[in-house]
């Protein structure tokens, strides 16, 4: 198999980790790093060794030119996201697009419209997607491992210090110049509780998605939400809700649970790890493997292996996505309901943890679950 060339746009931040994962699949002698794109160009020290000397640039189109790469890893401001696709799409270059893949629905509708018409492969950033525990969760749900299903939950209870709405002019921001941005705690960093939820749902499509209400709050001084919850009532009339904070008192692994009239199955998607819980059974515990994202693209391009994370199976994420673009801009907590922790730099909000377990338990909104900061319930509601 030969070698297929890369070029990685947005190689700080998360994009450090692009990097790394790039230089494993190089140590396996089935890809090059032929360039990056960064507005200033990185400095040795910031180039993993072993990956030699990439030509820099900050014209992406250029760059994509004069190195002839056929994959560009996109990781890059959510705002960016469309017009690069379409500029590597255009030039026959194969994509791995960071999620969230659009600010938009109809910025993603561009992207993905696009792409397809280009003839292009593009596989959207979802790592969880590549777990194996994915269609090994949806093989015990076939099978009545935990009888009907009767809804999906999400839970993610993160911190994140003050700094980290700092880290770039757009981070907490939900809009930029005019430009919509949408860097909430749902969207951005937890997107993948909402994403992993919907497909356990059997609800990645648009088309699978009926109505979304939000909760949308934040105690932080971000214009975004930074504790905020969505229930997603599918087509088939499954209620999918998840619940997410970045201002967790005691930090855990986010995770998904598809609940059944006979048991549920919790899957901690950035371990891989699932428990099924079933009447008549003791627990059962099971550790899966995963694909990567971008291995997996090279290997559809090179051996036509099926590609994991299309964009139309986010389509469902990104009406999700397009919900929150259109609802109330957060409200903020009010300052009895959240304190600093000067040590760690960072808000807390007393009881969340707690809540956030509560709503993926019983799929209900914050504000159902009696949250003395959240408004008696009027769903910000879209109808898809």
């Amino acid at each position: 198999m030969s070698t297929v060339d890369i070029v990685l746009a947005g190689a700080r931040g998360h994009g450090r980790w692009h990097l790394e994962n790039i230089r494993r699949l190089q140590d396996k002698g089935i890809v090059r790093l032929a360039g990056i794109c960064e507005l200033t160009p990185l400095t040795g020290d910031e180039i993993p060794e072993g990956l030699g000397t990439p030509e820099q640039s900050a014209d992406f189109g250029a760059l994509l030119d004069s190195t002839g790469a056929r994959i560009a890893v996109i990781c890059t401001p959510i705002p960016t996201h469309t017009d690069l696709a379409l500029a590597a799409a255009s030039r026959g270059v194969h994509i791995l697009l960071e999620k969230p893949p659009a600010p938009s629905y109809a910025e993603f509708r561009r992207m993905a419209d696009g792409v397809a018409a280009a003839g292009v492969a593009c596989q959207i950033g979802f790592q969880s997607l590549g777990s194996h525990a994915v269609p090994a969760i949806r093989e015990l749900v076939e099978e009545g491992a935990i009888g009907e299903v009767t809804g999906i939950g999400g839970a993610g209870a993160w911190a994140r210090a003050e700094a980290y709405y700092r880290r770039a002019p757009w981070a907490g921001k939900r809009r930029m110049n005019g430009v919509d941005v949408i860097d909430g705690a749902l969207t951005n960093p937890l997107a993948h509780a909402v994403a992993t939820a919907l497909a356990l749902g059997d609800a990645s499509r648009a088309e699978d998605v009926t109505r979304i209400e939000t909760e949308l709050l934040r105690a932080n001084d971000i214009e975004s939400d930074d504790t905020s919850c969505v229930r997603v009532t599918t087509a088939a009339g499954l209620q999918v809700t998840v619940a997410v904070t970045l201002c967790a008192e005691d930090p855990d692994e986010p995770y998904v649970v598809v609940h059944g009239d006979r048991g549920r199955i919790t899957y901690w998607y950035k371990q891989d790890r699932v428990l099924l819980q079933r009447a008549g059974h003791g627990p059962e515990e099971y550790q899966y493997g995963r694909t990567d994202l971008l291995e997996n693209l090279v290997d559809h391009v090179t051996d036509r292996d099926d590609l994991l994370v299309v964009p139309d199976a986010t389509g469902a994420f990104m009406k999700v996505v397009e919900a929150i673009r259109l609802a109330p801009d957060p409200a903020p907590l009010p300052a009895t309901a959240w304190h600093l922790l000067p040590d760690e730099d960072r808000r807390v909000v007393p009881g969340i943890d707690g809540l956030v377990a509560a709503a993926a338990d019983s799929l209900a909104l914050y504000s159902e679950l009696g949250a003395d900061w959240a408004r008696p319930h009027v769903a910000n509601e879209v109808s898809t």
